[in-house]
């Protein structure tokens, strides 16, 4: 069995899984529970200033009878007590002290209100905390959350600020509403922080009614922005980790990252792993089908990794980190082609219908003679000579494994943009890149 126990700069864990800061870590009781489940570590709904909280905070992107593809929330920090919320942080690490158990920090911009804080949540016992500058609704409208995460200066300042005084390590949350999320990560790193995590959640209007006009969610009539989770932003979470991950300055220092966004299965979390995260932390997953996800999700961890033979998380974290390159540094040589398995084919003709339409023109409905009969409906033939493999084709295919993208050998230089302009500088010109995909058999479109 392979071990799935992780070491996050200090902060142990039985399993990289972990509950982000969110409803499902509101209490000890939320957090307990997710430990009796299998949750190997949780960071603390976010304590701090003082807060209300509104009705209705979510509102949902549901899709062709899937639920909850994407949550939008304009949900606060905890509401509950302080003193309440240190006591049960103390209760948990007593009741489960093999557990990962961070707190989630957010005051507003003052070194001794950090400071204070800090102190008080370090009394409880807990492993480490995250410092909460993501937040994009609600309290960044007070200077805090995203308001100080979109600035590296105040990143780097309030993080010195907690490393002052505390002696668990220390994580700073990196928010994803900026341009380029490396510049708050490099101030993380500035700050002798001890691991980021990110995403948070994204800036989103989740839609709008069409009888009432109303914004959802509605909150008495009014709506604004809230912050985006679930599914569907996956994709843009691993972006922003690779980001991350890859940058020289990041990688030097050593540091861990958390990371979260639209986690749901266990192959989501492996992804998020080999692109650099140590620790997973999930949350919309959670409010959708609850606490016991983790059984699958360790699962599906322990197996896939006893099939490729990694004995722990370190043997494969960060693998894929290697594969990141530049669109300078794709292979101008490489050419695939769409071929269709015409066994597995149901003519619906999507795949003609989506490359004749949007892509470029290269399947034909034609009849195949497979009987003596005129077939009732045509087939689609791929002309590989015209074929850019673009791969649209196969993406909107509803059959498994019906059209594949096969590498073939076009005989064609292999180079890259960043080769063939250091060169070939002259390309740069129209009529002379024409000359050179002409020669070199590179289909123009």
């Amino acid at each position: 069995m392979a071990d799935l126990s992780i070491n996050f700069n200090g902060i142990k864990s039985p399993n990289p899984f972990w509950l982000a800061s969110a409803p499902p870590s509101n209490s000890g009781y939320q957090v307990q529970k997710a430990f009796e489940a299998g949750w190997g570590g949780a960071v603390w709904k976010t304590v701090g200033a003082p807060v209300m909280n509104v009705c209705n905070r979510y509102g949902t992107i549901d899709y062709k009878g899937r639920k909850i593809i994407g949550l939008n929330n304009v949900e606060l920090i905890s509401d509950r007590p302080l003193e309440v919320n240190l006591k049960e942080m103390a209760e948990t690490k007593r009741n489960f002290p093999n557990h990962a158990v961070i707190a989630s920090v957010m005051v507003e911009s003052q070194k001794e209100a950090w400071q204070e804080i800090i102190k008080r949540i370090e009394q409880t016992g807990v492993d480490g905390f995250e410092l909460n500058f993501g937040c994009p609704h609600g309290m960044s409208e007070r200077g805090m959350g995203s308001a100080m995460g979109q600035v590296p200066e105040y990143t780097c300042m309030v993080t010195e600020w907690v490393m002052e005084v505390a002696t668990k390590p220390v994580i700073v949350k990196l928010t994803p509403n900026v341009t380029d999320i490396v510049h708050p990560a490099r101030a993380a790193v500035k700050a002798k922080a001890s691991a980021i995590s990110l995403i948070n959640t994204i800036n989103s209007i989740m839609g709008v009614d069409l009888d009432t006009f109303e914004i959802k969610p509605n909150v008495g009539g009014k709506g604004g922005h809230g912050g985006y989770a679930g599914p569907a932003v996956k994709p843009i979470a691993l972006h922003l980790l690779s980001s991350v991950a890859s940058d020289q300055e990041v990688r030097k220092s050593g540091i861990p990252i958390s990371g979260m966004g639209g986690i749901e299965t266990w192959q989501d979390a492996v992804e998020f792993m080999l692109l650099g995260s140590t620790s997973v932390q999930v949350c919309t997953a959670v409010m959708h089908f609850g606490f016991r996800i983790v059984e699958d999700l360790i699962d599906g961890l322990s197996n896939w990794m006893d099939e490729r033979g990694f004995k722990q998380c370190t043997d494969f974290i960060g693998k894929s980190l290697p594969r990141i390159s530049s669109f300078g540094d794709f292979d101008l040589g490489f050419q695939s082609v769409a071929r269709i398995d015409h066994s597995k084919c149901i003519q619906c003709n999507l795949c003609f219908i989506a490359c004749n339409d949007t892509a470029h023109q290269c399947i034909d409905l034609k009849d195949m003679k497979l009987t003596n009969e005129v077939a009732e409906r045509l087939w689609p033939i791929v002309r590989e000579e015209d074929c850019v493999g673009c791969a649209l084709c196969s993406s909107v295919c509803p059959v498994d494994d019906c059209i594949g993208m096969v590498e073939i050998d076009t005989g064609r230089p292999h180079i890259t943009w960043n080769q063939l302009i250091k060169e070939k500088p002259e390309v740069l010109a129209w009529d002379k890149m024409v000359e050179y995909r002409e020669k070199n058999h590179i289909h123009i479109h």
